[in-house]
């Protein structure tokens, strides 16, 4: 039996690309240790930042409104570099000059799933933008990383020209607040949420051991 496990979570979220690595070496971890495991894995979209310009703003401007000041924007960036480093991820926030829009980013996820290589192509957002500084708010800079991940580049190019998807990731951003989703990475076994927050590889891994041999979680997948 295969377990839908569901992803929720931000493209401008650090935690998000660190908890993704997690989540990966909890998986690498349950093939070893319980080969009968299986799950499919998707991310579902949440936006930290609905009412960000479509453009995006400049990042340090943003984040000294948020925080206060560019000395604790820099402290929380040391933070997430130093708990990135420990999972094998270069944070390189000296090259990241906006702060951008993600709901393009979003909608390549959904034409990504539809291809097979979400995965592939969200660590690729993740990538453009924590470790290259790259604008994932871009659309040509978008349609370079589905490239990259093995997708038509034109045709993506033109599906994300257009506004098809745009209201689905909406719906669904809002439907995650809704149901009470906060923060993200959340982590969702068959409808049934188990926690948020990049946990470590072990703790993810006992956590979907545990669930996966739950009766309503089981209940839920037939």
């Amino acid at each position: 039996m295969t377990l839908r496990l569901t992803v929720v979570s931000d493209a401008i979220c650090p935690w998000c690309w660190i908890g993704k690595k997690r989540l990966d070496d909890a998986l690498a971890m349950l093939a070893e240790s319980d080969p009968e495991l299986s799950f499919e894995v998707t991310f579902f979209p949440f936006l930290l930042n609905p009412d960000m310009p479509a453009k995006g703003v400049d990042r340090e401007a943003y984040r000294v409104a948020r925080f206060g000041s560019l000395e604790r924007s820099r402290e929380l960036d040391a933070q997430v570099a130093e708990a990135g480093a420990a999972s094998g991820l270069a944070f390189r926030h000296h090259l990241m000059r906006k702060t951008p829009n993600t709901t393009d980013a979003h909608r390549l996820s959904r034409f990504a799933a539809e291809a097979g290589v979400q995965r592939e192509v969200m660590e690729g957002v993740f990538r453009a933008y924590f470790q290259e500084g790259r604008d994932i708010g871009d659309l040509s800079v978008l349609a370079d990383i589905a490239g990259e991940a093995g997708m038509d580049r034109g045709a993506v190019a033109g599906r994300l020209a257009g506004d098809e998807a745009r209201d689905q990731v909406a719906a669904e951003a809002m439907a995650a607040s809704r149901a009470g989703i906060s923060g993200v990475p959340t982590f969702v076994l068959n409808r049934h949420v188990l926690f948020s927050g990049a946990q470590a590889p072990e703790t993810i891994a006992e956590a979907l051991r545990t669930a996966a041999r739950h009766p309503a979680i089981l209940a839920a997948a037939e």
